[in-house]
């Protein structure tokens, strides 16, 4: 099953778009591998089972091997595959949008720009782990197209129920995994800084926040903070931002009627033209056929 296969897929080794949840188990042998120059749309979750695989992103390298997952942000050049000499790499995978509350559980295991390393798990969770990865698979409404009969498992959640399902499973896989992959501890001072203006992002995304807003609230001057925040995330602030009202803005366009005017103003754009671009960008269509379900 190739990427292209997937809705809304583009030429290349795309990604799936970032307004549904793709998920799937694969095994696949020497020669194997994905490149995307260009970043994905989507952030990718891999947890692996069995043999070895390798995974770029930006200037970062990490190892996959059983027991770790590794999670690789959208925006950033990356590239993976079965690891050279490896026999083959086994592993869960999906593709998704975050939910915000999620960048605090995964950014103490930052190891680069985008890249995050949640290793070793401890036996007694990876088979907890594969089973959320299960349940996000059997959960799924539908195969994805293209797949062929027999082939390693693919599934999209698209609608809302099937993807909230998903996500919930998955939150559960990073909950897991952040509990028990032992990483060395952050600097307290600098990482409670950090997750607390998360948590101000996350509780209150439509707030009129900036990079000197959020560093006065943790007492840090906005260049410290922004260096320690994209340190520890992974990400400048201000992408986190956007990227916390964009869900937002889809979770009310889900489950309210406000216009999309109100549903920009409330997410904190307060211009609905730049909204609609920047939501399109991100899903793939604009904020109206979002929410009749016009989605890739």
């Amino acid at each position: 099953m190739r990427a292209a296969a997937l809705p809304g897929a583009a030429a290349g080794d795309p990604s799936p778009p970032p307004g549904v949840v793709v998920t799937g188990r694969y095994d696949q042998g020497p020669g194997y591998g994905v490149n995307r120059p260009l970043g994905s749309r989507s952030w990718l979750f891999t947890f692996t089972m069995g043999g070895r695989g390798l995974i770029r992103q930006g200037s970062a390298r990490a190892e996959a091997v059983a027991g770790h997952l590794v999670v690789l942000a959208p925006g950033v050049a990356q590239r993976y595959g079965v690891a050279p000499g490896a026999p083959h790499w086994r592993f869960w995978w999906a593709h998704c949008q975050t939910r915000p509350s999620w960048t605090p559980w995964l950014h103490p295991y930052a190891v680069a720009d985008g890249l995050y390393v949640l290793a070793p798990l401890p036996d007694a969770l990876r088979g907890r782990v594969e089973a959320a990865f299960g349940r996000m698979l059997a959960g799924a409404r539908r195969p994805a197209r293209g797949t062929p009969s027999g082939a390693d498992p693919v599934a999209v959640a698209q609608d809302t129920l099937a993807r909230e399902l998903a996500l919930c499973a998955l939150e559960e896989v990073v909950l897991l995994a952040a509990s028990g992959a032992g990483a060395t501890a952050p600097e307290p001072d600098d990482d409670a800084r950090v997750r607390r203006a998360e948590e101000l992002i996350a509780a209150d995304p439509g707030a009129p926040h900036t990079v000197r807003s959020l560093a006065e609230s943790v007492a840090l001057s906005p260049s410290r903070f922004a260096h320690l925040f994209a340190l520890r995330t992974g990400r400048p602030p201000m992408r986190a931002l956007r990227e916390a009202r964009l869900w937002h803005a889809a979770r009310l366009l889900e489950v309210t009627d406000l216009t999309v005017e109100r549903v920009a103003a409330a997410s904190g754009f307060p211009s609905p033209f730049h909204f609609s671009r920047l939501f399109r960008a991100r899903y793939g269509v604009p904020p109206g056929a979002y929410r009749a379900g016009e989605r890739p």
